[in-house]
Formats: C-alpha cells, sequence, structure tokens
C-alpha cells in the first residue's frame, strides 16, 4: 500500500506563554549565539517539528523584564507594547526542562542586541509554538535551502531525519567563521556558499546540482525575494508543489517578518 507514503501533517498545539530565565550561553561561532532556557513553565511545552517557530518577547530599552501579550488590554503608548520576534526551537530537554534557542548576530535590532548581552539568570517571555507541520521520513531524498536564520531548523532536520537519508543541504552564509559542525549521517551533502560573492547565489547554487532519482522534498527559508526564484525554479523541474514548502524568515528593510509561500 502506497497511499500513506510521502505525507504532510499540520498539528495544533495549546498557545501558552511562558516566562522562562536564562541559564547558559555558547558561542557557536562569530555571529551565532546559544541560549539555553530553563523553567518550569516549561512544563508541557511541544516543538514537534524542525522548523517550528516560538514568539520571544523582548525587554524595552532600559529594562530587564519583558513585555508579554495581555489578552483584551490594549497597550496605551508604544513602551507598553511587547516586542516580539520568530525564532525555531533547536532543542527541548523535556526532562531537564531546557529549551535552546540560536540567534543571529545580525545589528542592532532587539532580538540581537539582547542576546548580544545576554546574561544567565536574566528572563524572556516565549509563546508558541501554536502548531507544526509533520513531513514523513519516507520521502527518497531530501534538500534544505536556507541562509543564517534557517541554520538551526536546517541543523535540527539533519539531526532528526534517519541516518541513511539521502540529503543535499545548501546554507548560505556571510561570513566563513559562522560555518559550523552540523550532525548528519553519511548520505548527506553540505554546501557552504559565501552570500556576499554575486557569482554564486543560493539559486545558482541550486541549478548546479543534480537531484538524487526518486521523489524529494525541498525546504526552503531565506530572504523574501530569493524565495520564490528558488520555488519556481524546483516547479519547473517538475518537483510537485505539495513536496515543497517555502517560507521567507525576513525581508529587506523590515523588522519583523514572516511568510509561507506554499501556494
Amino acid at each position: 500500500m502506497t497511499e500513506h507514503l510521502h505525507q504532510t501533517q499540520r498539528i495544533r498545539h495549546e498557545l501558552r506563554l511562558r516566562l522562562l530565565t536564562v541559564s547558559r550561553i555558547e558561542q557557536l561561532s562569530i555571529h551565532m549565539r546559544r541560549i539555553t532556557f530553563t523553567g518550569d513553565a516549561l512544563d508541557g511545552f511541544i516543538s514537534a517539528a524542525h522548523d517550528d517557530h516560538v514568539k520571544l518577547f523582548f525587554p524595552v530599552t532600559g529594562s530587564e523584564q519583558p513585555i508579554l501579550p495581555q489578552s483584551g488590554q490594549a497597550a496605551e503608548d508604544d513602551a507598553a507594547r511587547p516586542i516580539a520576534r520568530n525564532y525555531t526551537p533547536r532543542r527541548y530537554d523535556a526532562i531537564n526542562r531546557e529549551l535552546d534557542i540560536d540567534f543571529y548576530l545580525h545589528g542592532d535590532g532587539p532580538a540581537s542586541s539582547w542576546a548580544a548581552q545576554a546574561r544567565p539568570g536574566q528572563t524572556l517571555g516565549i509563546g508558541g509554538p501554536r502548531g507544526s507541520l509533520l513531513v514523513s521520513k519516507d520521502f527518497d531524498w531530501y534538500l534544505l535551502i536556507g541562509d543564517e536564520t534557517a541554520l538551526p531548523a536546517i541543523a535540527r532536520r539533519l539531526e532528526e531525519l534517519p541516518a541513511e537519508t539521502k540529503v543535499i543541504a545548501l546554507i548560505s552564509i556571510a561570513d566563513s567563521r559562522d560555518q559550523i559542525p552540523l550532525q548528519h549521517g553519511k548520505n548527506v551533502r553540505i554546501e557552504w556558499i559565501r552570500n556576499d560573492d554575486p557569482a554564486m547565489t543560493l539559486l545558482q547554487a541550486l541549478q548546479k546540482q543534480i537531484l538524487p532519482d526518486g521523489t524529494g522534498y525541498a525546504w526552503i527559508a531565506t530572504e523574501l525575494s530569493q524565495v520564490q526564484p528558488l520555488r519556481h525554479y524546483l516547479l519547473d523541474k517538475g518537483m510537485n508543489k505539495t513536496h515543497i514548502h517555502a517560507a521567507s524568515y525576513w525581508r529587506n528593510g523590515v523588522d519583523e517578518h514572516h511568510q509561507t509561500h506554499d501556494e
């Protein structure tokens, strides 16, 4: 029977807001910092898919306490409005109640600035995930495409796929010092692409690939203007659109952006 092969399924989770405490910090690369959060509030936390996202709620300038959304209450001024950004749960340890979030330190935004100065004992608000997109692990191969903002999701996916799975990962980074070790099976090919090199974009790197035989699943996450050309290239190559998940994790000139492009 083959009707249950190559399935995707969306599941919903109860939306909860949690106030968590920083327990430790690890510098993974020159721009990537892992912050581990803990707290009894993590009881019942669920992250079922590698590209789940949670909302992180940050303090305003001059405060160490994050502002959490208040249902049914309107903020009277900007200082009382929650400052929120989307991030991928990199690892969750239910036994020890630990949640890892990897931050790409890219500038002076609220998330990057907070992560750059973070220290144990500080608190942060976290909401979600609202849901998960479950992709079956029986595809013949997987294609993962993304930049630094997608690296936590790509790393998690490589760890969670079966050891024998064929995977091609194309990862764009601005600095070679942001290349980090990734745990993966023996049938994985990873290409690191410098995104400051106009001669090699993610699309150009994709166009050079010889995709494996069989039925594959493609996952794409990068800046808005790059997502659709990558997706259209795969569609032109004959991939089933239901076997492509594409999302823009950010948009040039916009503070907060997250959008899916699967239609």
